[in-house]
């Protein structure tokens, strides 16, 4: 009998020790000012007029708030050719998204964009860059780390000109695209070789590449300016897993507040020409 109390006794007083200790701990998150988020990708694609082209502006939000809709509505936006003046208006389409039928695009020509939100200017300066055509695309098993299929891009860079390239992949079943990046720095006016591989991965729903997989591929010619910003957003995404990779920190962009020099947007603005090939594996 007394053991039985003595047990009872000690779990009463457990349970009492470990309701006693708990506290609820309330953690003052600073918040920033939501600030204007532009996607501003113009892509003309080989072969294609090029002339229908969307912007889609949204605001940002703090990180635990719950709201779905952050389009922005409301804003004046349109792109002008800076040798001739022409502009290019973009609608207002009361999603987010501003859309024009009538742009030209002319590779390295200068582009300027001007959205006005809010009684705020914000102004952006790009060039469209050209890119060569993907001169093949194959498969392979010996190039990665781990004897899995690998798909394989070939295309030639032209010599004596500095390059920048921007690579997008995505198999059918992907939740996210691939995104590599790189510069002729070492293999000026040569045969460009670039592959990727992909291994088991529960936590994105990722697995090997296969036979009867089709990879899109997209080939970007860019700015040297833009490799650097697709280059740091790149490594934040792919260092998140990992306590030793690079800090995140806000990425500015190119579109600048002429309003209020602070109060810059988050985003940018791109202009550059793309090939597109798909690979199915055997």
């Amino acid at each position: 009998m007394k053991n039985y109390l003595k047990t009872i006794y000690a779990i009463m007083l457990t349970s009492f020790v470990l309701s006693s200790c708990t506290d609820v701990i309330e953690v003052d998150v600073p918040q920033a000012a939501p600030r204007l988020v532009v996607e501003a990708s113009i892509d003309w694609e080989k072969g294609t007029l090029g002339n229908n082209q969307t912007i889609k502006l949204s605001s940002s939000t703090p990180y635990f708030e719950q709201t779905s809709n952050t389009s922005v509505t409301g804003a004046s936006v349109k792109i002008t050719q800076d040798d001739n003046g022409v502009e290019f208006i973009f609608t207002d389409e009361n999603n987010g998204n501003y859309t024009t039928n009538s742009f030209l695009p002319e590779v390295n020509k200068s582009y300027t964009l001007e959205i006005v939100y809010n009684g705020d200017v914000y102004i952006a300066h790009e060039t469209l860059m050209p890119v060569v055509d993907i001169e093949d695309v194959y498969q392979t098993l010996d190039k990665g780390i781990n004897d899995v299929l690998e798909v394989n891009i070939d295309f030639i860079d032209p010599i004596n000109q500095e390059n920048y390239y921007f690579l997008k992949l995505k198999e059918q079943a992907d939740m996210l695209p691939t995104l590599l990046e790189l510069k002729d720095e070492f293999v000026n006016g040569n045969l460009i070789n670039t592959f990727n591989e992909r291994i088991e991965d529960e936590d994105i729903n990722q697995l090997e590449y296969e036979a009867g997989d089709t990879v899109a591929i997209e080939l970007y010619g860019i700015s040297a300016n833009y490799h650097d910003y697709i280059r740091l957003l790149i490594q934040q995404f792919e260092s998140l897993d990992n306590p030793f990779g690079t800090t995140p920190v806000p990425l500015k962009g190119n579109c600048l507040n002429t309003s209020s020099a602070d109060d810059y947007a988050f985003g940018y603005f791109r202009l550059t020409q793309v090939v597109k090939k798909s690979y199915t594996f055997e």
